[in-house]
């Protein structure tokens, strides 16, 4: 049982249904309403589609109130049961023209979007998930983080985001240590989402766009590693997605080998 944050596109989306083509039953999330026929709804009737449950549930992850609610249905409804949960949901500043001006250009209100929900909500998130989680003896808690968290990447507040997502994943895993549960962070390459395909833009920061990772790519990687009776082994690591890729024998929807970004930007060891 698993639940994925920011569900109704790009990455989780591709999460989400990764899951479901190995059997899960899949909890995704968004701020818009459901039961419309709307995004969300369309990634939770893929799920099922392809063998798994999916189960739309609006929430405005901004909201701690809501991230509680949240929770506590899943307990309700799945007998206090979670295997798994995806740490994605992610708000652009306003505009989106904060990957364009320079930090002292910018609102300080930046700040609430970039790291209000791309780190605070994620805690939350977590904090909530390892109450399930710990008494049961097992889960995974994984955040989507970047390279951005290595060199400089779109802003100061994204690559402070995301440094902070990998620093709370190997802190959390010293004191998940013993409990059966495990902390990831995970750096996708650059991801061929539904924006960029619709932009028809060729490449982004330098990376061809047609050697970029689908965002199922990266779901089937933590499929592979939920599966792994050995995940408490890399428990507080930063997983590449296309170097874990290689270990697990995992090819791209198409059957591509992305590649690892490690090397443009600046190599060296993770967390």
């Amino acid at each position: 049982m698993a639940l994925v944050t920011g569900a109704s596109r790009s990455v989780g989306k591709g999460i989400a249904l990764a899951l479901g083509s190995d059997g899960w039953t899949v909890y995704v999330t968004a701020r818009g309403e459901v039961g419309t026929d709307g995004p969300l709804d369309a990634t939770a009737a893929e799920v099922t589609a392809r063998g798994g449950t999916g189960i739309a549930v609006q929430c405005d992850h901004s909201d701690d109130a809501q991230i509680e609610a949240l929770f506590a249905r899943i307990a309700d409804e799945q007998s206090g049961r979670l295997d798994l949960l995806v740490n994605n949901v992610w708000a652009h500043p306003k505009g989106f023209a904060g990957f364009s001006d320079p930090f002292w250009k910018r609102p300080i209100s930046d700040w609430d979007s970039l790291i209000g929900i791309g780190l605070r909500a994620h805690y939350v998130a977590s904090v909530e998930a390892a109450k399930l989680m710990v008494p049961r003896g097992s889960g995974l808690i994984g955040n989507i983080s970047s390279f951005g968290t290595r060199g400089y990447l779109h802003s100061v507040l994204y690559g402070m985001s995301k440094a902070g997502l990998d620093k709370m994943a190997a802190d959390m895993a010293v004191e998940l240590k013993g409990t059966g549960v495990t902390a990831l962070s995970f750096w996708p390459g650059l991801v061929r989402n539904e924006a960029m395909l619709a932009s028809g833009m060729e490449s982004f920061a330098g990376f061809p766009l047609s050697e970029a990772e689908t965002p199922e790519f990266i779901g089937r990687v933590i499929v592979a590693l939920a599966n792994d009776p050995e995940l408490g082994k890399l428990s507080g690591s930063t997983q590449i997605t296309a170097e874990t890729a290689l270990e697990y024998g995992i090819t791209d929807v198409d059957g591509a080998q992305p590649a690892s970004h490690r090397t443009a930007f600046g190599g060296g060891p993770l967390f």
